[in-house]
């Protein structure tokens, strides 16, 4: 499927991230009850990796509302509650408890769903399981030894813990998640496997790493030049993000004239990126579009690429032989646009972070 019969979508063009009215009854002191901690308020939401993440607006607020350096922005909510600019995710729920970042995750799920006017994401069954809608749960619902990719497989519980990674993770499921789902599938599949081994298995393999690799530090590219992929693929910087700079889209003013774009999906990545080094790389994949999808919203290109994305994600797991090299490297500073010292072309000198290819796996 490309992006010129794309589905419909029953979207409208308005942003995901349209943020719920807030509740007049949130007292800054019931707020500050259940403050998260100062690295919260390190996040920049501004940050053209993040551009892509569903339902941004709404939990930048809602985040920024309860971080412990934030009082200001609490109380200049709590003061001007009527003001659709400072409207955040209803987090009344908080008051007082533990399991923030899932209460806030799952308001955004459900908002989310209204918005496009469809039900909840589901998990793709595997073996004699039914199919669970998703919610993001306390950690503390994970049971004592059950691996924590069975029990959302089995019942579409999230555990989530109140730091940034699974704040990042949740995320990414709100973004992608029939891809999140997918991968969790190919997980179920490969716990079963080892558990009908005589011995059993305390290795988690191949299929499992691969999945690993690319849950946590994954990142698509997305490009209707086949070219552009194809050079990332041969650790050919110059031709992948150098000379066809005026082809990379700008997250913050995306064009329907681009040609290459990268998402994140790594969750570990993301977190990583609120103190952006150079060295970081991210392991991705690339996935060619039709130019027309250049020409969608940034909503549209999500649940398009989502699709795409999971569909490549099941054809690669299913391989015989597929192992993390399949995904590509991509320091993800130089990634166009992203970081304002790659506008020169020796920023792509450095061979410590932009090295030289491997050979390419068997399968490529």
């Amino acid at each position: 499927m490309t992006a010129s019969n794309l589905p419909p979508l029953h979207r409208s063009d308005a942003r995901f991230d349209k943020p719920l009215p807030n509740d007049s009854s949130i007292q800054s002191s019931a707020v500050a009850a259940s403050r998260l901690d100062d690295s919260f308020a390190q996040i920049d939401w501004c940050a053209p990796w993040l551009g892509h993440v569903q339902q941004l607006d709404a939990i930048s607020q809602a985040i920024t509302r309860l971080s412990a350096a934030s009082n200001w922005s609490m109380e200049r909510a709590d003061t001007q509650s009527s003001a659709p600019e400072t409207q955040a995710l209803d987090i009344s729920r908080t008051q007082n408890t533990p399991d923030i970042i899932a209460k806030v995750l799952n308001t955004a799920l459900h908002q989310q769903a209204a918005d496009v006017q469809q039900q909840l994401p589901h998990t793709k069954p595997a073996y004699n399981h039914k199919a669970q809608a998703l919610q993001f749960v306390s950690q503390d619902a994970l049971p004592e030894g059950e691996a924590y990719e069975s029990f959302i497989g089995t019942t579409g519980k999230i555990p989530t813990r109140d730091n940034l990674h699974d704040l990042f993770n949740g995320s990414i499921w709100l973004t992608f998640p029939k891809t999140k789902t997918m991968l969790n599938y190919h997980h179920m599949l490969e716990i079963a496997k080892c558990s009908e081994e005589p011995t059993g298995s305390k290795n988690r393999g191949r299929v499992r790493d691969t999945i690993t690799v690319f849950d946590e530090n994954g990142a698509i590219l997305v490009t209707s030049e086949a070219s552009i992929g194809e050079a990332l693929i041969d650790f050919d910087w110059q031709n992948s993000l150098v000379k066809p700079r005026r082809y990379w889209d700008k997250m913050d003013n995306p064009s329907k004239d681009a040609k290459a774009a990268v998402y994140i999906f790594g969750h570990a990545l993301l977190e990583q990126l609120i103190a952006p080094r150079k060295p970081l790389c991210a392991h991705s994949v690339v996935i060619h579009v039709s130019q027309d999808f250049f020409a969608l919203s940034t909503q549209q290109r999500i649940a398009f690429l989502d699709d795409k994305l999971a569909d490549y994600m099941n054809e690669l797991l299913s391989k015989d032989a597929v192992t993390p090299r399949h995904l590509s490297p991509l320091p993800i500073l130089g990634v166009p646009h992203f970081w304002s010292d790659n506008s020169e072309v020796s920023f792509y000198e450095d061979t410590f972070v932009f090295r030289s290819g491997r050979h390419r796996p068997k399968g490529r």
